[in-house]
């Protein structure tokens, strides 16, 4: 990874502080930043899951600063979970973090499964955003139809075996979309992606090569 500097600290919610860790690079003024939102509460997720510490390692190395953070109600973060309503506030407050420490830098919004169907919708609709990456789309069990009316660009990762985003599915999801778009289909992966995470992360790599962040 490039040279980090880890920061754990509580960010400012609107339940309260949430948990959350900043990796800083040595760049003063990198070319953009990002932040990287954690699977479904209720069932054990959180900012150290392996997806999304995967691809704040990518977009790390890409040379951005990264913030995860934890929903209200998980771990130290105080609150409690909301059906990811509240969450989307949660989302709001880390987007306004990386803002003011980072003035006019562009945002990437990556999120996994929940951090996905909560966090693009968030991405899409706020305007310091530059582009999404969405990981494990759930979209056998919710709807992400918002996404049709969002013209930034977007990178979807999906496994092959995602037992909650099947490939049928998200293909059919994926041809509503506008351009900027791309769909990676990781061949022979399941939900979080076991044994395929560095697949994962080559992807948004490649990603953030040809549709650099604000450009």
């Amino acid at each position: 990874m490039a040279d980090v500097f880890h920061r754990s600290f509580f960010l400012r919610g609107p339940a309260g502080g949430l948990e959350a860790i900043l990796w800083t690079v040595a760049q003063s003024d990198p070319l953009f930043v990002a932040l990287v939102c954690h699977p479904h509460p209720l069932f054990a997720g959180t900012m150290h899951n392996k997806v999304v510490y995967q691809t704040a390692k990518a977009l790390h190395e890409a040379g951005a600063p990264v913030l995860r953070f934890n929903f209200r109600g998980v771990g130290l973060s105080e609150g409690q979970h909301d059906n990811g309503q509240g969450e989307q506030e949660d989302v709001r407050s880390g987007i306004d973090y990386m803002a003011t420490e980072f003035p006019g830098r562009p945002i990437v919004l990556a999120g996994f499964s929940f951090g996905a169907f909560v966090g693009l919708r968030v991405g899409c609709a706020n305007t310091r955003v530059a582009q999404t990456i969405g990981l494990g789309l759930p979209v056998n069990n919710v709807d992400m139809s918002y996404l049709q009316a969002c013209a930034k660009p977007k990178l979807i990762l999906q496994g092959g075996n995602d037992q909650y985003g099947s490939r049928a599915n998200i293909e059919a999801m994926f041809a509503t979309l506008t351009e900027p778009k791309r769909l990676v289909i990781v061949e022979g992966a399941d939900h979080f992606f076991a044994g395929h995470l560095d697949e994962a992360g080559a992807a948004i790599r490649a990603w953030l090569v040809d549709i650099p962040p604000g450009r």
